[in-house]
């Protein structure tokens, strides 16, 4: 299974750097951009406004007309997740059937509760859905820096010949048909992400951050047991390796915008300040979803409750530390 011709949309830092990789692994890769400036940017200046200084591939192709898009033989979509659901059913007559769709999007669906393969398979039936996650950060990805990252579809040799595709010097895709377990790792984590930000911002300390992730992955693992998820795939590049990155590192939007919460930011004053932050959009949904199944995930109810301003952040550091004592496991 080959995959010579493959689009990618969204003209974003992630997605460029999804395009120059995709290019420097020999496949042809069309680059579609919905915004004009940015569009015109990519096409003239080689360069994406939001990732400055990486200059894309000469050989990589840039419209705006979707339907050109829409030829390629895969199809990796970087758009927001909240954007998902538009751009899949414009993009949905224009496929052939059987297209591989690979979101490349980390959240949920708000209202919904979908999951972004799921959003896929309603809004373009014809189309076959899969999930690319993982511990990537656009700016290492685009400058060829050592990347590994899941693939996951339900059929398994599909995964694997997306993966062999895909796959570069720099950039090692690990097939799995897991993809539920794929994508909750790159939802959830997002969320305790912020979470670990808010420590640093508090200035709590290097062992307050280490107690925070390791408490957040066990809530990570439980919601994804409580979906299906394998407990192998959380353990996994797009469940702890990816945890472990976003929770330590400034170049996460999610942890930078934590920490400017724990600095004393009000919400609404930081989005302009680090750009989209998945995980505030997907705390609350996240949350409605564990307390459908009654799993316990104290951190990223905290972290629903400070976004929601019920309570300061103070106040969720409190909640926390003071929860009864029990047993790790």
């Amino acid at each position: 299974m080959t995959f010579d011709r493959i689009a990618v949309l969204g003209g974003g830092a992630w997605g460029t750097a999804l395009a120059n990789v995709t290019a420097g692994a020999g496949r042809k890769v069309t680059l579609w951009e919905h915004e004009p400036s940015n569009a015109e940017q990519l096409a003239q200046r080689r360069e994406s406004r939001f990732l400055p200084g990486v200059r894309i591939e000469d050989a990589i192709a840039v419209t705006r007309d979707l339907a050109v898009a829409a030829r390629a033989e895969a199809i990796l979509l970087v758009v927001p997740a909240q954007a998902m659901r538009s751009v899949v059913k414009a993009l949905a007559g224009a496929i052939a059937p059987r297209t591989p769709i690979i979101a490349c999007a980390k959240g949920i669906e708000h209202g919904t509760h979908k999951f972004m393969t799921e959003v896929i398979a309603e809004c373009a039936p014809e189309a076959t859905p899969a999930i690319l996650s993982g511990p990537s950060f656009a700016a290492d990805v685009a400058r060829g820096l050592p990347t590994a990252v899941a693939v996951a579809a339900h059929d398994e040799a599909l995964a694997a010949g997306l993966a062999k595709a895909l796959a570069s010097r720099g950039f090692r895709p690990y097939q799995s048909s897991d993809v539920r377990g794929v994508e909750i790792g790159g939802a959830a984590k997002n969320v305790l992400a912020i979470a670990s930000g808010i420590v640093t911002g508090r200035g709590l300390g290097a062992s307050a951050s280490a107690a925070l992730t390791t408490r957040g992955f066990a809530e990570l693992v439980r919601f994804g047991r409580a979906l299906g998820a394998r407990t192998e795939t959380m353990m996994g590049l797009s469940g702890l390796g990816d945890l472990i990155l976003t929770c330590s590192s400034p170049q996460s939007r999610n942890f930078t915008f934590g920490v400017n919460l724990g600095k004393g930011l009000a919400t609404k004053d930081i989005h302009g300040k680090t750009g989209l932050a998945e995980g505030a959009f997907t705390a609350p949904v996240l949350l409605e979803m564990a307390r459908e199944r009654s799993v316990d995930m104290p951190i990223s109810a905290a972290v629903a409750a400070v976004l929601a301003e019920r309570i300061t952040v103070d106040e969720a550091i409190e909640s926390l530390l003071t929860r009864p004592l029990k047993s790790e496991a």
